[in-house]
């Protein structure tokens, strides 16, 4: 179905850069891959979150250089894009996500007689970007940030703040199939919240990098990663809820002090394609760099060591599940 697109970074590039050309299959490719869950493929396909999928690529490219028979395809879906359109319908193996499953994707794959085995595999700071000669702000509240991204709420940045300028607000932010959004949605907006419909919305992050870097009144929001990819050409905000600006970063998501846009990253495994030694030996290998200064590379913050082994074992228990039927 796919070819291996997989590869080392080019010479004179770091590995975050890399990012951009790695391990990637278009989406319209996966959909000849059904029936890859039964029967011994050397194929891995992988949908889902574009949060996820720098830490998915790096690990797939490390593992392609201990195993070349394997190839590895990942798409940049969207969490729930992957979920409904990919995984559950059994048409991938793995699917990344940045927020926990929802229960009617629960159903679906189950319908399907497909079971999703969650783990997290690191911690992102979710974080809040605009202009760099946006000289003029360089901390929101939560309720600011709601006041900009709800819907019928602020369309100027001068009604957010008297002093800020009488300049329409230009927002770019993660699609509604992200999980990118729906984490932002909740824990900025809340259950009473709808998030406003005027923005560009995209499942593409270096989109958002692009729109807020040709705006002075933009603003916009993704996975840390991708501002730690681009430092200089956007700006980070700090995060006030409530005890004082927090800027992101992996300490401060790590100590759990950059709050409420901290969260936890997963990919979601397919029980049934663990019956393929393919499948079981590349999310062996993934769950055991989670703990690596690979993850801190990407930008995310890395899971303990015992984290990794909760997630080895469990990893093994479903194993044995399926090989001893």
């Amino acid at each position: 179905m796919s070819k291996d697109t997989t590869g080392p970074p080019s010479s004179g590039l770091g590995r975050r850069h890399f990012l951009a050309g790695t391990g990637v299959a278009a989406a319209t490719g996966l959909a000849g891959c059904v029936g890859t869950l039964s029967g011994e493929s050397r194929e891995v396909n992988i949908a889902g979150s574009s949060t996820v999928f720098p830490v998915t690529s790096v690990v797939a490219s490390e593992f392609r250089e201990e195993r070349d028979d394997v190839t590895i395809s990942i798409s940049r879906t969207g969490t729930g894009g992957g979920f409904s359109n990919f995984f559950c319908p059994g048409m991938t193996d793995i699917n990344n996500a940045s927020r926990e499953i929802a229960d009617v994707e629960v159903e679906q794959c189950g319908g399907n007689d497909i079971t999703p085995i969650e783990f997290t595999v690191a911690t992102d700071a979710l974080t809040v970007v605009v202009n760099p000669e946006a000289d003029w702000i360089d901390c929101v509240t939560v309720e600011e940030l709601s006041q900009i991204w709800q819907a019928d709420g602020a369309e100027r940045w001068s009604e957010v703040r008297d002093e800020w300028p009488d300049e329409e607000i230009q927002r770019f932010g993660a699609d509604t199939t992200s999980g990118t959004f729906d984490y932002f949605d909740e824990a900025i907006l809340g259950e009473d919240g709808t998030h406003t419909t005027d923005y560009h919305a995209t499942e593409r992050d270096r989109t958002i990098v692009q729109g807020v870097q040709g705006n002075e009144f933009a603003i916009g929001y993704f996975g840390f990663a991708y501002y730690d990819e681009n430092p200089d050409e956007i700006k980070a905000l700090g995060i006030d809820d409530g005890n004082g600006c927090v800027k992101p970063s992996l300490e401060t998501a790590k100590k759990g002090e950059y709050t409420p846009l901290s969260r936890s990253l997963y990919i979601y495994v397919a029980q049934e394609s663990l019956e393929r030694s393919a499948v079981r030996d590349f999310v062996e290998f993934y769950l055991e760099q989670t703990s690596t200064d690979l993850v801190n590379e990407v930008g995310y913050v890395p899971m303990t060591e015992d984290e990794r082994d909760e997630n080895l074992a469990e990893l093994d228990d479903a194993i044995e599940e399926v090989t001893a039927e």
